[in-house]
């Protein structure tokens, strides 16, 4: 039997409320459907879905679980407490730049624990902003028309012998068709198409 401070580490150090990924036993068209866990474990999942929260005004909450992400990978005390109050100030406190949708109570908790700022002291803020994604935007994210294109884009089989074709649109409300539909794109995406 474990004991409680091996299953605490453990609660902490776990990046997602799930299960881990092999990254070798997925294909890219699962790392961008399958959930949301498997979108942010991938560095062109997260900047995907970003771009996507971003067009809905609510970036913050992916930019707040990075930003906890890398907190838990701090070590030394003066990195914990710079890192912390960084954080505070970018996401927690009232009237932040990048606030995110906490309540008084979760507010109040982490507000205490920067004091001495240990690994565990977003833990929880991070888990509700995760499933606030989780069950909000990542739902409407894989409905949308972004989704679609790029799932299609990542779905199309690379054969051997065959040509590939770069298609690389820049700039916040570039303007593309597929399937004779117009889509919006936020900012800088790069897709490999099979021809």
């Amino acid at each position: 039997m474990e004991t409680w401070k091996s299953r605490i580490h453990n609660f902490i150090q776990s990046p997602l409320p799930q299960r881990k990924i092999n990254r070798q036993e997925t294909s890219e068209t699962s790392l961008i459907g399958e959930s949301l866990e498997t979108l942010l474990s991938q560095k062109r999942g997260q900047r995907i879905f970003r771009d996507f929260l971003k067009s809905e005004f609510c970036e913050e909450n992916l930019d707040f679980w990075l930003a906890c992400q890398e907190y838990k990978s701090f070590d030394t005390p003066a990195e914990l407490i710079q890192r912390a109050a960084s954080i505070y100030e970018e996401f927690i406190r009232a009237d932040a730049p990048k606030e995110v949708n906490l309540d008084f109570y979760t507010r109040e908790i982490i507000s205490q624990s920067i004091q001495h700022p240990s690994p565990s002291c977003f833990v929880v803020a991070q888990r509700k902003i995760y499933s606030l994604m989780e069950n909000d935007s990542f739902p409407r994210f894989i409905q949308s028309e972004q989704y679609k294109v790029l799932f299609i884009a990542a779905s199309k089989p690379r054969g051997l012998g065959k040509h590939r074709k770069a298609l690389r649109i820049k700039s916040t409300g570039d303007l593309i068709q597929h399937d004779s539909k117009p889509i919006i794109l936020q900012s800088e995406l790069s897709l490999h198409l099979a021809c």
